[in-house]
């Protein structure tokens, strides 16, 4: 089909036109798809890191007013990136679903008195809405 045609011939045939349109369209398609849609990880997992570390700041803020707890420390471990849910038949179009806390330490001048660290357990908990075995305290 292709051999021992010149490019007029080529452009003059019908069949390679439409191919050629049809590869240019799918092209352009293709471009247009990657500027409105990003498929990096990278933005959950920023986003997932923004949310454990503004998590973190406003945790800290809790627990060191807790009596007898002295300085703090809190480190939070995330079960996933968070997602976005496109929603149907809705106003809004998408939910943002925060990332889950799997686990949680956290390490205070006060960890070891079993008072300090009971209340300091309740408040993680009750804050995160997690339970207990996902949550360390320690001196």
């Amino acid at each position: 089909m292709w051999k021992g045609k010149g490019l007029n011939e080529l452009l003059g045939d019908k069949r390679v036109v439409k191919i050629a349109v049809i590869i240019g369209v799918a092209a352009i398609l293709l471009i247009l798809l990657t500027t409105v849609v990003d498929l990096s990880p990278d933005k959950s997992a920023a986003a997932a890191e923004k949310y454990a570390e503004r998590t973190e700041h406003r945790l800290l803020d809790i627990v060191t007013q807790i009596e007898g707890v002295g300085k703090a420390q809190i480190f939070l471990t995330m079960d996933n990136g968070g997602e976005n849910v496109y929603l149907k038949n809705t106003d809004t179009k998408t939910v943002s679903i925060e990332p889950k806390v799997r686990g949680v330490v956290v390490v205070c001048d006060g960890g070891d008195d079993p008072i300090v660290t009971s209340r300091v357990m309740d408040a993680v908990t009750k804050a995160l809405n997690i339970r207990s075995d996902k949550v360390c305290i320690t001196k």
